[in-house]
């Protein structure tokens, strides 16, 4: 596709590309001139539908899928589409805005919490997947403590200065009393508190080193575990994700040929480096992002697209995105202002 080509294309060969377009985003189906010449938006016959379709594949806006008549947008169309909503101010309907804004205004929960219940609400509002990328907290350490969840198993639970709460399970040595878990957790809150893991962590294994740690052995080898969970004490970098409503993709009639694919995908955004690529992708401008297809390795072959939008801290520091992932034939024009206004929403609270 050229610049002068597409200048080359009349009026009415545009406005065909749009409605086409449009159809395509209702289905995901292949577009034929006589669905076009039935809508009863254009006084012209099929045949003349047709030629000006022929225009736009060669522009490199369209492509034929099959044999068949019918016609799709390429990436490229695709994305003069997208970009052309992205004019427009649209404001999303009443009831969505209410949805959203319930999430938020919850009170007494954890920064994760607050992202998981919201992008369960987008999943639902939009009918596909659902996703949230953060790093991990730089926020000074507030708050630990080991949580008995069955038999010799506990969570090992660090609470972050700005809300945000790190869970992992973990194995507990064989009879380890409640008292020694409770003493591990005391001393490590002690030299945990209003500090970051690197500093506190080196402290605390200087002191077990040099024996001024008084502890016992067990409550010792707790407060050892407790610390290499996080990446030998210092707090990691990995990428959080959450991702909701998968089965919405999954069960996409668009996508059923390629369900290895989509579980491909997600086992991509699980690793951390793919989440972290796609975080710092946000970063790149402000506002929405649209990632139509191979625009993003991520999503070649998949079918897919993702919306997605950066959130901020009170700083106004991109600290994580969300988003919504869905086909390639995802309603841009309603999704688009949803995934705007939840990132803002999230704004406003991390802004109080």
């Amino acid at each position: 596709m050229t610049d002068s080509s597409i200048n080359d294309l009349t009026p009415l060969s545009l406005e065909i590309f749009h409605e086409l377009v449009t159809a395509y985003l209702e289905d995901g189906l292949p577009v034929g001139s006589r669905r076009l010449a039935k809508s009863g938006k254009f006084d012209f016959s099929p045949a003349s539908i047709r030629s000006k379709m022929s225009d736009l594949e060669d522009a490199g806006l369209l492509f034929a899928p099959h044999t068949s008549s019918g016609r799709v947008p390429t990436e490229s169309g695709l994305r003069m589409f997208v970009d052309g909503l992205m004019e427009f101010n649209r404001n999303i309907p009443k009831e969505q805005r209410q949805s959203i804004d319930n999430e938020c205004a919850a009170r007494g929960i954890s920064l994760n919490q607050l992202l998981d219940k919201t992008s369960k609400t987008l999943s639902g509002l939009s009918n596909c997947a659902s996703l949230v990328l953060s790093p991990s907290s730089e926020a000074e350490l507030q708050h630990f403590e080991f949580v008995p969840v069955g038999v010799n198993r506990a969570l090992a639970v660090l609470v972050r200065s700005d809300g945000q709460v790190e869970n992992r399970l973990i194995d507990l040595p064989l009879g380890v009393p409640a008292s020694a878990m409770t003493r591990a957790a005391n001393y490590m809150n002690a030299k945990l508190r209003n500090n970051d893991m690197g500093k506190a962590a080196k402290l605390i294994r200087s002191e077990i080193a040099a024996h001024k740690a008084e502890l016992d052995e067990l409550s010792t080898k707790l407060v050892e575990q407790g610390l290499g969970i996080w990446s030998s004490g210092d707090g990691g970098d990995d990428a959080a994700l959450i991702l909701r409503g998968q089965a919405n993709l999954l069960d996409d009639l668009q996508v059923a040929d390629g369900l290895s694919e989509i579980r491909g995908l997600f086992d991509a955004l699980e690793a951390r480096e793919n989440a972290l690529r796609l975080l710092d992708a946000t970063r790149d401008g402000d506002g929405v992002k649209i990632f139509i297809g191979a625009e993003n390795k991520l999503f070649a072959s998949t079918g897919c697209s993702l919306v997605i939008a950066p959130y901020r801290n009170a700083n106004q520091s991109i600290i994580g995105a969300i988003g919504v992932l869905g086909p390639r034939h995802m309603n841009y024009a309603r999704i688009i202002p949803m995934v705007d206004y939840t990132s803002k929403a999230i704004d406003r609270v991390l802004g109080l």
